[in-house]
């Protein structure tokens, strides 16, 4: 049972049926999360729709595939129940992956290696995983395999970066306000 209970989309203030419609018109759908965060629209915004126009941005430059395993490795390091039971279901259902079985290729080791660290101990990754990482995108290209410079590869280590920190806010939300799954 959740600390704060979730809204009722049909009896809620109007400035919330509309954030509620916008969301939904975008082609998301309404979870418990977002129900409890939509107590507050500021909040429901600034964790959920920041989310979604940097998880947009991550997918282009690295792919989905390398985007979800990403986030899902956040969850899990944060043993966020619902987090990482979403992005299990998300890569058993659209990538036919089993998160607990099978092979990574360097990429997504060196992904998932970065947000393990990055939802343990910001602080704590090094300047070598960090390079390694950027590395990997500067030798085999972005997501399609184009070649990326310099620029490029700072600007996809700001995105992962970012992307992370907003998973922590998210598996944050959940867990306090222990959001049902």
């Amino acid at each position: 049972m959740g600390r704060v209970s979730q809204i009722d989309p049909e009896n809620a203030p109007r400035e919330v049926q509309e954030a509620i419609q916008q969301h939904l018109a975008k082609g998301h759908q309404l979870t418990n999360e977002k129900k409890t965060l939509l107590h507050s629209v500021a909040a429901f915004r600034a964790v959920e729709e920041a989310s979604y126009d940097l998880d947009d941005e991550l997918q282009q430059l690295i792919g989905k595939l390398d985007g979800d395993l990403f986030e899902y490795a956040i969850s899990v390091q944060n043993e966020c129940m619902v987090c990482t039971t979403y992005f299990g279901k998300l890569l058993r259902q659209e990538h036919h992956i089993d998160p607990n079985a099978f092979h990574l290729t360097r990429r997504e080791e060196l992904l998932m290696n970065y947000a393990r660290s990055l939802a343990r101990d910001p602080k704590g990754i090094t300047d070598d995983a960090f390079r390694e990482l950027k590395e990997e995108f500067l030798r085999n290209g972005d997501k399609d395999g184009n070649p990326v410079d310099e620029e490029k590869a700072e600007r996809i280590m700001v995105v992962l970066t970012a992307m992370g920190a907003m998973m922590i806010a998210n598996n944050a939300v959940n867990d306090a306000l222990r959001v049902d799954v």
